[in-house]
This record gives C-alpha cells, structure tokens and sequence, in this order.
C-alpha cells in the first residue's frame, strides 16, 4: 500500500461509525483491494449494457466470448477464494451475462445472414 492511501485510511477511520465498522474493517472490505477492483470493474458492466444498443453487425464475437469466460471464471474463483468476496462474484456475474446475451445476438445475426444468402441462391 502506497502511504498516501494509507494516510487516507488512517484519517476516513476516525469518521466510520460504530455500526459499519465490521464492514469497514472486513477482510474484503473498503480498505482492501478486494473492494475497489470489482468496484471499478462496474465500469465493464455499464460499458456492454452501453452496448446493447450498438448496431450487431459491429459486434466483436471473441471479445464477446472472451469477456463472458472471464466473467464465469472470475465468478467461480470469487466464491472459492477466503474471504468470500460477494461483490466480485456480482459484478463477474453480470460481465458474463451482458457478454452472453451479446453474444446471442451476434450468433442469430450471422445465422440470419446465412439463411439470406441461401434464399438469394
């Protein structure tokens, strides 16, 4: 840890509450890296559900596939790791979910052109 952030820390410490100190000092809480990755990785999630309304055919299908399985490993590693980390395992989730339903899309759009193809024949 960098001494900036744990001078930071030190000083937001006086101000926690009573009642959010177990989650202040969790294992996986604010204070860790375990927080604010899955924190920041949000920013993917509301990146393909931005996505959504992107035209198909400019749909990448690796990067599809690639962000799904990754967001199904992660969700796995997630639970087997000590401590639990519930809001990796949440936020994987819907990295997967997002990239799958693009991925759908992607298929029946190369499945819809192939059978345009075959009628113009």
């Amino acid at each position: 840890m960098s001494g900036v952030y744990r001078a930071v820390v030190k000083v937001a410490d006086k101000f926690v509450p009573t009642k959010l100190r177990p989650l202040w000092e969790h294992e996986a809480g604010p204070k860790t890296i375990f927080f604010w990755a899955p924190a920041f990785k949000w920013g993917l999630v509301m990146a393909g559900l931005g996505d959504l309304n992107r035209p198909v055919e400019s749909l990448s299908l690796p990067q599809s596939v690639s962000l799904a399985a990754t967001g199904l490993i992660w969700s796995r590693y997630s639970l087997v790791i000590i401590p639990k980390n519930y809001s990796l395992f949440a936020v994987n989730v819907f990295v997967a979910i997002t990239n799958l339903y693009q991925i759908g899309r992607a298929i029946k759009y190369q499945q819809n052109l192939k059978e345009k193809e075959k009628v113009k024949e």
